[in-house]
């Protein structure tokens, strides 16, 4: 049992009345808009091309989480060159911003801290430097968190607490190529942020690699552009994580 399911699984594993086809299928609405064409042109096409995967876990916690990423990133080249991981949560009760954005980051600490490989040597594991990821089970992984408390920056809103994770070779050839065609994509994917928000692009978004680049800004942004709020100085590793359930956050 991986904990991970296509799109096909979803339909045939969860009853029409269920929370899990109720996220789903809004995710799957937004994403397919012809009337409202949704800005990421890649995660469509992923979408579309059944590349990618969606899991479950209730709750959502790094214990229940950290199996079913570890499997998928160990079989994740075998589902296409645009695929992610989608993580559903159950929905609830709408929170202040402030309540996922510290959830999100608690459940990324808590799966740092229990995960028993070593990030690869060449990802600096300080947040304030252009080569910081997010790393586990020896990948490192772009994260993107959506939630129901956003409202303006429209492109991060779900029915329910979200999170995306795409390992970075996806990002191979696309952000670092000289492609016109791949040139014109990503011209696309702005131009739609654009008229798909009722905010201003965030300044935040950038290239990984880029000196003034730091990824962890783009991981959760807000209802603003201020300067997303830095978690904290470092990772933790796992003999000085403090555990994301003693931090009352679950939202």
């Amino acid at each position: 049992m991986t904990g991970y399911f296509t799109k096909d699984d979803v339909f045939t594993t969860f009853n029409e009345p269920s929370w899990q086809r109720v996220v789903f299928s809004e995710f799957e609405s937004t994403l397919t808009s012809k009337s409202r064409p949704f800005p990421c042109v890649f995660g469509v096409s992923g979408l579309k091309a059944g590349h990618v995967r969606y899991a479950f876990p209730d709750p959502m916690t790094p214990e229940a989480l950290a199996p079913i990423l570890a499997d998928y990133l160990e079989n994740a080249r075998s589902f296409g060159t645009m695929t992610s991981l989608v993580v559903f949560g159950r929905p609830g009760p709408v929170t202040p911003m402030e309540d996922y954005r510290d959830r999100f980051w608690s459940l990324l600490a808590g799966l740092e801290a229990i995960d028993g490989k070593p990030r690869p040597a060449e990802i600096c594991p300080e947040l304030d430097s252009p080569s910081w990821e997010f790393c586990f089970n020896g990948e490192p992984i772009f994260v993107v968190c959506n939630s129901p408390a956003h409202v303006l920056r429209q492109s991060r809103r779900s029915t329910s607490f979200m999170i995306t994770l795409q390992p970075r070779w996806v990002f191979e050839g696309i952000t670092d190529s000289d492609d016109p065609a791949v040139k014109r994509s990503l011209r696309i994917v702005r131009e739609r942020l654009e008229k798909f928000d009722a905010i201003d692009t965030s300044p935040y978004l950038g290239a990984y690699g880029d000196a003034e680049n730091r990824e962890f800004q783009q991981y959760f942004l807000e209802d603003t552009n201020e300067a997303p709020k830095c978690p904290f100085h470092h990772m933790p590793r796992p003999d000085t994580a403090v555990h994301p359930s003693s931090k009352g956050k679950v939202a």
